[in-house]
């Protein structure tokens, strides 16, 4: 190696020792900004005055009581908008407000959201519903909800400035409609879109059919909504004007290893709907051991002419699509976006590429001046570096994993796991990782194979 400068010796253990980890183009750009919520301070029905700070839920809103929240969708990590009947409707009642929600141990934000969720509550009715929704806004500036898909009247329609008058900060408005078709759809504001939704304003909506159409096997039904955030290492809210470099990618607002696993008996119909209001990506959801059809779109049922098998299905940015397969491969499968980098918690990319480069020689003349220092793992790839606990910045998840059967899993984001297995555990609890049948494994292969099968790899 040249001789280099004790600067551009400062600056290599920067990138490599950095900004890797935590985010190289702005990693603790906010520090010192944020700040934690006054968890002790009593809740306010209305929000404050606009100079003064917002207090932030901390927990969600209980069910009030008489409420029901009946219905046959799960949403992992999530939950179910409750509602009771009052003259024949079904009310609902919805709050948007500031939400500090944990998006995985280690990383808790400062969201937007409904009823101390996001995403939101999933809103689950049943064809010909007539519905009313009240809308509580506990933000600081105004807000409407959108009912993406569902088709309703036009002053229903939730646009701030063309169908209605957008909701000011604490007043309660009213939308009040009948669910004529049946589906998977959304709810969004629509009214400063950019912020609201970057941070979190989103939720599913299910309308079951009024004839259910009779299963030969059980179905396990479930909702997930796909999002994407820039959340810079130490901070504590979202970057809402972030285009293109997001480095927090979640399920139900979740990023592995906190999202909850599917859990499927042998034999199940799975259905998946899976809804995109993240700001700019779309995202190609991959399963691994079976194949889905894609059965419906938010625009309504695909004709059964017209399905194929795929394994990897791309949800468009605000739309939503259904997948249904049969759970026929016992163990622990992955589903995740395919986007590699949408498997990674809060990683920077904005380092140099070190490939191949022997560093030894830097990390040398670097420890000179930085008694200890190391270069951090990109001369010969990422894998393992989550297993290393290097200390980090605090309310930040680089490179978090979780510890698996066999070794780490290095996997973040958009990743969860699917477990299916021939009877669950009464209550439906998590079973835990697979048991492999003997000899189902993959393992290092002998001498004495390689030898009896021609395979010449230790000459």
């Amino acid at each position: 190696m040249s001789d280099i400068s004790r600067r551009d010796l400062l600056m290599t253990g920067a990138f490599l020792g950095g900004a890797i980890m935590v985010g190289g183009r702005r990693a603790l750009a906010h520090e010192g900004e944020e700040h934690a919520p006054d968890e002790d301070a009593p809740k306010q029905d209305a929000p404050p005055p606009a100079k003064t700070k917002r207090k932030v839920r901390t927990e969600p809103r209980r069910t009030p009581d008489g409420w029901k929240q009946d219905g046959t969708v799960t949403t992992p990590n999530g939950s179910r908008l409750p509602w009771h009947v009052v003259g024949g409707v079904k009310v609902f009642h919805l709050v948007a407000e500031p939400v500090m929600h944990e998006i995985t141990t280690g990383l808790t934000v400062e969201c937007w959201g409904y009823n101390g969720w996001t995403p939101g509550p999933t809103i689950e009715v049943t064809e010909g519903d007539r519905c009313r929704f009240y809308v509580t806004n506990r933000l600081p500036e105004p807000t409407t909800i959108h009912w993406h898909g569902v088709f309703l009247p036009n002053g229903m329609d939730g646009v701030g400035g063309l169908t209605q008058k957008s909701i000011p900060p604490g007043e309660t408005y009213a939308y009040e409609f009948t669910m004529t078709k049946p589906g998977t759809f959304m709810y969004h504001p629509h009214f400063d879109e950019m912020i609201q939704i970057a941070l979190g304003m989103q939720g599913m909506i299910v309308v079951h059919p009024r004839k259910q159409a009779q299963q030969k096997q059980p179905v396990r039904d479930y909702a997930l909504m796909l999002h994407e955030w820039r959340i810079e290492a130490g901070a504590r809210r979202p970057d809402p004007m972030e285009m293109s470099d997001f480095n927090i990618l979640t399920f139900n607002s979740k990023a592995f290893p906190s999202t909850d696993p599917l859990l499927v008996e042998l034999g199940d119909l799975v259905r998946l709907r899976i809804g995109n209001l993240s700001p700019m990506d779309h995202h190609p959801i991959h399963i691994h051991g079976h194949a889905f059809e894609i059965v419906e779109t938010d625009g309504g049922q695909v004709q059964k002419s017209a399905r194929q098998p795929e394994t990897t299905v791309i949800v468009p940015v605000g739309s939503a699509r259904v997948v249904e397969f049969v759970a026929d491969a016992p163990g622990d499968w992955p589903l995740h976006c395919h986007m590699t980098h949408h498997v990674m918690n809060q990683m920077g990319h904005d380092a140099p590429v070190m490939l191949g480069a022997d560093l030894s020689d830097a990390d040398r003349r670097i420890r000179k001046v930085v008694p200890g220092y190391m270069s951090m793992g990109l001369e010969n790839g990422m894998g393992g570096m989550g297993e290393m606990k290097m200390p980090m910045p605090a309310n930040s998840v680089p490179m978090k994993g979780l510890e698996g059967p066999f070794s780490f899993i290095d996997m973040g984001g958009m990743f969860t796991i699917v477990k299916i297995r021939k009877r669950l555990p009464k209550g439906g609890g998590d079973p835990g990782w697979y048991d492999h049948p003997a000899g189902e494994v993959a393992s290092q292969a002998s001498d004495a194979q390689l030898r009896k099968d021609g395979i010449a790899v230790n000459e």
